[in-house]
């Protein structure tokens, strides 16, 4: 089969290699829309350790089963399917509880990191245990479908979050994560919708998904302006959708007394925490790590139209024009989003 191949860091090979040998309850897919995560950009020069070459990336995917191993009952050849990216086991204690995006045994595909590595569906074909697939209806398109992924990563945030109706969020960062927040607030009836970025055409686009303000952070004061929306109260809750240090202060400084401050970002491994005022004004952090088994909310939201994934998608290309959009997603082409690889 023809699969896009990291060589070593930044260097990119569509080779022919074997298709992959599948157990007894797994299934062989084959891949009929892969798009390109910012995990992947990120992950292809080595900053990030989690792409480790030769890997083959990619595991926001859908396609269609092409055989199934003798233990799977509960799909056949020719389902139309979309899998989830994280691989968990089942059976430790998180898995046992309904934690799986904490499984102590958790793979990622398209991921090689030292422990472990499992090729992904930058690729004809990628193999996959039945436990983590979810059927697509005949009316999704299996470029939407390849969407699901990151939209469950927004989907659980809002889960984790003590979201109320009417209340004032914040989101800070209008990436495509923070972008599908804003959507998900709006779906929850949140009265305002404040978006913060440096990025005037992101901010466009978080007014066209319903946000209610937009804050360009390099021009204004954000949490005054915040304060000022608000009565002098601050936000009830808060998104952080870039992961450094200055971003996650703005969002803690626009909050009100009580309020709670979702972490989704994850750039730098550490920051520096305003502890006094976390615990002064008696504020909530809650981490949320990708996503636990939101798929079929999502999908149910990304078919009624409720969400709006097609915005996102920038173009779509073959396994031999891949490397080139890599390129460009890797040099932050203004407007460029989403691409999504048919291979």
């Amino acid at each position: 089969m023809k699969a896009l191949v990291l060589k070593e860091y930044n260097n990119f090979s569509v080779e022919d290699v074997p298709v992959p040998e599948f157990g007894r309850d797994e299934v062989l897919i084959r891949v009929k829309a892969c798009s390109i995560c910012g995990s992947d950009v990120h992950g292809m020069d080595g900053s990030t350790g989690r792409r480790i070459p030769p890997i083959i990336m990619g595991h926001e995917a859908a396609g269609v089963i092409e055989k199934v191993g003798e233990n799977v009952k509960s799909y056949k050849p020719g389902d139309r399917v979309t899998f989830d990216s994280t691989v968990y086991c089942g059976s430790c204690y998180f898995c046992r509880h309904g934690e799986i995006n904490l499984c102590d045994n958790r793979k990622v595909l398209g991921v090689s990191c030292g422990d472990y590595r499992f090729h992904g569906a930058f690729a004809e074909y990628v193999a996959v245990p039945q436990h983590i697939l979810y059927p697509l209806s005949d009316e999704l398109s299996f470029e939407r479908a390849a969407m699901v992924e990151p939209l469950s990563i927004a989907f659980h945030a809002i889960k984790r979050s003590p979201v109320s109706l009417n209340d004032t969020a914040v989101v800070v960062g209008a990436g495509m994560i923070g972008l599908l927040i804003i959507q998900l607030l709006k779906v929850n009836g949140c009265g305002k919708i404040i978006a913060v970025d440096l990025v005037p055409g992101k901010l466009e686009m978080a007014k066209k998904f319903g946000a209610t303000h937009a804050l360009k952070s390099d021009e204004v004061d954000v949490p005054a302006e915040i304060y000022k929306l608000t009565s002098g109260l601050g936000a009830d809750i808060a998104f952080e959708a870039v992961g450094i240090g200055p971003t996650i202060q703005t969002a803690i400084s626009s909050l009100k007394k009580g309020g709670s401050l979702t972490l989704v970002g994850n750039i730098k491994p550490s920051i520096d925490l305003p502890l006094q005022t976390v615990v002064t004004r008696q504020l909530s952090l809650y981490g949320s790590c990708a996503s636990n088994g939101e798929y079929p909310d999502c999908l149910d939201l990304i078919a009624s139209g409720k969400v709006d994934v097609d915005s996102f998608i920038s173009s779509t290309s073959s396994l031999e024009d891949a490397a080139g959009w890599f390129d460009r997603l890797y040099k932050g082409e203004p407007g460029l989003m989403k691409v999504i690889i048919i291979p």
